[in-house]
């Protein structure tokens, strides 16, 4: 079931996507997040960092899993999601080290690290699971053509994703070919899904997301069969519907 909540522009909807976020944080004793990189969540993190810093709001007993890592990039890199994530988030709040799961990318055995994060998830329930989508209506790496019944694995990156992601890189070429990624499936059993999208180029993948039909063709249709997602859209994002 969606609750959509339309906003003016990308500011909007990070300060709205923060008041679903800060309401997670506070209600739990121990609140489980699943947690987005890329361009759209930036906004909702620099608001978490100033509540944090302004308001006191504590993050020491939150537990936190990420989406998912590219493969074949050192930890180190300055691309990996793992950096993106501390820059951008976790060096800002008081979060322990010991809480923060991220999918590990630059194993010499990918597919067991797959299992070993499912399992790792299994321990707890993430209470919201946060998402961007992609133009192609990807969800985490979960690339059209992905099955539902998916759960932690490893996807080659389309040719589309590789192009939207080619301006962190220096070209094409050092895009990773390869992601960890939660599968559908797997996102699929959080208790609430926080979705944000602004820019008309998101459009399409919106209608397809909540108009369409539920299709493989356009991962986020899945979540048309979950019971809580809150979409939060700008008026460019909203404009198909």
């Amino acid at each position: 079931m969606f609750k959509i909540i339309v906003v003016e522009n990308y500011d909007e909807a990070s300060s709205e996507a923060f008041k679903v976020m800060k309401e997670e944080v506070v209600s739990h004793e121990k609140p489980v997040l699943g947690l987005a990189t890329g361009s759209t969540p930036i906004g909702l993190y620099k608001k978490m960092q100033a509540d944090h810093k302004s308001n006191g709001t504590s993050y020491k007993n939150v537990i936190t899993f990420n989406l998912d890592e590219y493969i074949g990039l050192p930890k180190s890199h300055e691309q990996t999601y793992y950096t993106f994530m501390h820059e951008n988030l976790f060096d800002g709040l008081n979060i322990p080290e010991e809480n923060i799961h991220i999918p590990v990318g630059d194993s010499d055995n990918v597919p067991a690290e797959c299992v070993k994060y499912e399992e790792a998830m299994k321990e707890y329930n993430i209470d919201i699971q946060l998402l961007g989508i992609g133009g192609n209506g990807h969800i985490g790496f979960n690339e059209p053509g992905t099955s539902f019944d998916t759960l932690t694995h490893i996807v080659d990156l389309q040719e589309k994703t590789r192009l939207d992601n080619a301006r962190f890189f220096d070209s094409i070429d050092e895009v990773p070919t390869q992601a960890i990624t939660m599968g559908i499936a797997t996102i699929m059993k959080s208790k609430k899904v926080l979705l944000v999208a602004t820019g008309e180029n998101k459009a399409d993948a919106i209608y397809g997301m909540i108009k369409g039909p539920i299709s493989e063709d356009c991962p986020a249709s899945a979540l048309q069969n979950h019971p809580n997602v809150i979409v939060i859209v700008d008026k460019a994002a909203a404009s198909k519907l």
